[in-house]
């Protein structure tokens, strides 16, 4: 299954441009088609060129698909709402789309994570050192992924009583939102992260032993040089 080492990934408001391997388009995908009839991918510069639609290149993403690594440019077209384009929705449940295009508006979808500053009355910071995940072996503010159908104020509260054993009270302060791309794979993720009072002592914490190693009291200054995500530390920082 050729595919070009270039392609542009056009989307404006759920509509993606798609065409078929003679760049003619705009293509729509069929759901449960499974026959691969056809291979419907996004265009190359040249096709997009073609059409006459010209574009913000918003940022540059690496899909390696077998021995080839694909650039695809994602773009905003500078068009009127493009009704015959394909919702980008329906691309995934199509076997005929490339993985390419699959795999890139996969990667669109934010990945929410949900967390909390956990503060006692003498403004100590509760950090908890993970035992698997992006940050192994380093302390993080407590919280994770956010469930499906869940809100991000829920979440937090989900994963400190998961993580930590205990059943937190948010207060009444707006979480600081912080939005980040970190590689060239462009998954970007969303962190929400709020804050809670708990006066309780140490030995009063469960640990979920397979998650957590150990959990601890900072000052906001040693909470500041010991967080090592980037989430965290903004968050900290707006924070305290």
């Amino acid at each position: 299954m050729s595919h070009p080492d270039v392609v542009v990934y056009l989307e404006h408001d759920g509509k993606v441009l798609l065409v078929d391997q003679q760049g003619n388009g705009p293509q729509k995908p069929i759901k449960g088609r499974v026959d691969n009839s056809e291979i419907l991918r996004f265009p190359t510069v040249e096709e997009v060129a073609n059409y006459s639609i010209e574009y913000d290149a918003k940022l540059t993403i690496r899909i390696v698909f077998g021995n080839q690594v694909i650039k695809v440019i994602k773009a905003y077209p500078k068009i009127s709402w493009p009704k015959e384009w394909a919702w980008k929705d329906s691309v995934v449940s199509d076997n005929s789309v490339h993985p390419v295009a699959r795999e890139s508006i996969y990667r669109s979808v934010h990945r929410l994570v949900s967390k909390v500053i956990i503060r006692n009355d003498s403004g100590q910071v509760l950090l908890a050192k993970v035992k698997r995940g992006h940050f192994t072996g380093f302390w993080t503010l407590p919280g994770g992924y956010m469930d499906h159908d869940e809100h991000p104020s829920i979440g937090c509260v989900r994963e400190t009583m998961e993580e930590l054993g205990i059943n937190i009270q948010l207060n009444d302060i707006k979480p600081v939102i912080t939005q980040k791309i970190f590689n060239d794979e462009g998954i970007s993720f969303v962190s929400f992260t709020y804050q809670a009072t708990w006066n309780g002592d140490i030995s009063e914490l469960a640990l979920q032993t397979e998650e957590i190693e150990e959990a601890l009291w900072f000052s906001p200054d040693q909470a500041l040089e010991n967080a090592v995500s980037f989430f965290d530390s903004q968050a900290l920082q707006a924070a305290l």
